[in-house]
């Protein structure tokens, strides 16, 4: 044989032997390459199922928030309602005060009545707008104590034999408020 077979004989018989060990090999280590195929199709199963659960636990969540903001919007949207109906009957109850001050105070010019009911308006305005609860308890006390002395003044100006008496507990509420600035 020639150089050349020789050598391309050797080259076969080592490429046959490289392949026979790589063969040999793959059947070795068949068992544990299928069981860790094996393990990885079961894992990315359990990831699946897992990523499943937690899709479906965050779309439970998300229906829940959802529920839970909705009927939160609706009591606040009850609320806001109910405090425009309260501020309503508060602005109607405030011109009540006006015409019951121009009858009993039919000798004094209209400008008095509207400051007197401007100025609880003002109150009442300030009251609604306040955020602070303390402000706003104060607000209300002051707008109560204002609404009663003007009443108290109302009821002496129709009781008294003076007709042109003044408000006076009324004026001297405004004056203490106009030396603290409030309203």
């Amino acid at each position: 044989m020639s150089l050349m077979g020789r050598t391309l004989q050797r080259m076969l018989a080592f490429w046959r032997r490289e392949r026979d060990e790589d063969l040999q090999w793959q059947r070795q280590r068949h068992d544990e390459t299928a069981s860790l195929r094996e393990a990885r199709a079961l894992a990315e199963q359990a990831l699946s199922a897992e990523l499943q659960k937690r899709a479906q636990r965050l779309a439970h969540e998300l229906a829940l928030t959802a529920a839970r903001h909705d009927n939160e919007l609706a009591m606040v949207k009850i609320q806001c309602q109910q405090s425009l109906k309260d501020y309503e009957q508060y602005l109607q109850s405030l011109d009540k005060l006006k015409s019951s001050l121009r009858e009993s105070y039919a000798h004094l010019p209209e400008a008095v009545a509207f400051t007197i009911h401007h100025h609880a308006k003002q109150l009442l305005n300030k009251l609604w707008e306040t955020e602070d609860d303390q402000e706003k308890l104060r607000l209300e006390m002051q707008l109560l104590r204002f609404m009663s002395a003007v009443h108290e003044d109302s009821r002496n100006a129709l009781t008294a034999p003076d007709r042109h008496a003044l408000p006076t507990q009324t004026l001297s509420f405004l004056e203490g408020d106009d030396t603290t600035q409030i309203g």
